[in-house]
């Protein structure tokens, strides 16, 4: 299936996105690669309130880097009344270990979230190798990782209201 060409990874009909409508969303965004991360929370807004989302159920905060997404999330979902969490960050390879140790601890912390709580915590986290792939993922040649998530959050919150 892979030409090797470049692709957009967010291009996604919306007609196959189930409406906002109602629903309330908190956003947890690392402000570390701010350059990265402000536009994926932006594409993530957009994409909300294209699809419905009224600006006023949409909660954004901010943590100091993508480890502490999961705990921003946990207390997003427990003092405020948001249908689902989407978190946001970018973690890029440097020349030591810490890069594994914050990308094993932020996924296995957003999966226990999603075993943990009733709603969806969307893994919105890049993972790359350097700052150029980063910036081809957040609004760059392969799109918006914060347009993705959103439109997963949409997704699974519908799902859950049709299970219910």
């Amino acid at each position: 299936m892979s030409s090797g060409k470049k692709k957009n990874l967010s291009e996604y009909d919306p007609a196959a996105v189930p409406s906002g409508e109602g629903m309330k969303i908190g956003i947890v965004v690392s402000e570390w690669n701010g350059s990265i991360t402000g536009p994926l929370a932006d594409g993530a807004v957009k994409t909300l309130q294209n699809s419905g989302v009224r600006k006023e159920d949409i909660l954004v905060i901010h943590v100091p880097g993508s480890f502490e997404l999961t705990l921003g999330a946990q207390w997003m979902a427990e003092y405020s009344d948001v249908d689902g969490v989407i978190c946001l960050g970018s973690v890029i390879q440097g020349e030591t270990p810490h890069f594994t140790y914050i990308c094993q601890g932020v996924t296995q912390g957003i999966t226990q979230l999603n075993i943990k709580y009733s709603i969806p915590f969307i893994f919105g986290v890049l993972t790359t190798s350097n700052m150029a792939q980063a910036l081809e993922r957040a609004g760059g040649k392969h799109g918006n990782k914060g347009v993705e998530a959103a439109v997963t959050a949409l997704k699974m919150i519908a799902l859950k209201r049709n299970l219910i």
